[in-house]
């Protein structure tokens, strides 16, 4: 390979938003790893601005009033969030095989292969992952109903992510 190739291989998966790569032609061997773009830095943005009204001496006495009103608040929103897990956890959850960007239809123009709400049955096309340049079909691997999407249509996935929850019957 020389320096153009791996210049363009290097666009490609930029362009992609593929984290890592790995070729091997003959005796050069070429391994690619981006760095990490998770939603975590979003988790790391939070905690400044709650330090940010701690360190405020103005702001203790109101603080007092809003601390009482957020364990209140945080407590009526326990119980769906906590029902949300519990139902999570009840359903057959079809992970992605590939890193890849996540189509619902063959098509733009195309209904979805399945939607929420939809009884699927084992070996059913779900969804298409491509994948440098490739189209693959993502089948269910349970039969039920499928209760929830966990990505939208043109968003990149990555191994082991879920895609859709079945409802097993």
């Amino acid at each position: 390979m020389n320096q153009k190739e791996i210049k363009e291989l290097i666009e490609l998966l930029v362009e992609k938003d593929i984290a890592e790569f790995e070729i091997e032609r003959g005796d050069v061997k070429l391994h690619i790893k981006r760095a990490d773009h998770s939603p975590q830095i979003v988790q790391v943005a939070a905690p400044p601005a709650v330090h940010a009204v701690s360190a405020v001496p103005v702001a203790v006495p109101v603080a007092a009033p809003v601390a009482a009103a957020a364990p209140a608040e945080a407590a009526k929103a326990a119980p769906p969030a906590a029902a949300a897990a519990d139902d999570d956890a009840n359903l057959h959850i079809v992970k992605s095989p590939i890193v890849g960007t996540f189509y619902e239809s063959a098509s733009p123009g195309a209904p979805p292969f399945a939607n929420v709400g939809d009884s699927v049955r084992e070996g059913q096309v779900l969804c298409i992952i491509e994948a440098m340049k490739l189209m693959n079909e993502i089948e269910a691997d349970a039969a039920g109903e499928i209760v929830k999407r966990y990505v939208s249509n043109g968003s990149p996935v990555e191994y082991g992510m879920a895609l859709f929850g079945i409802r097993k019957k």
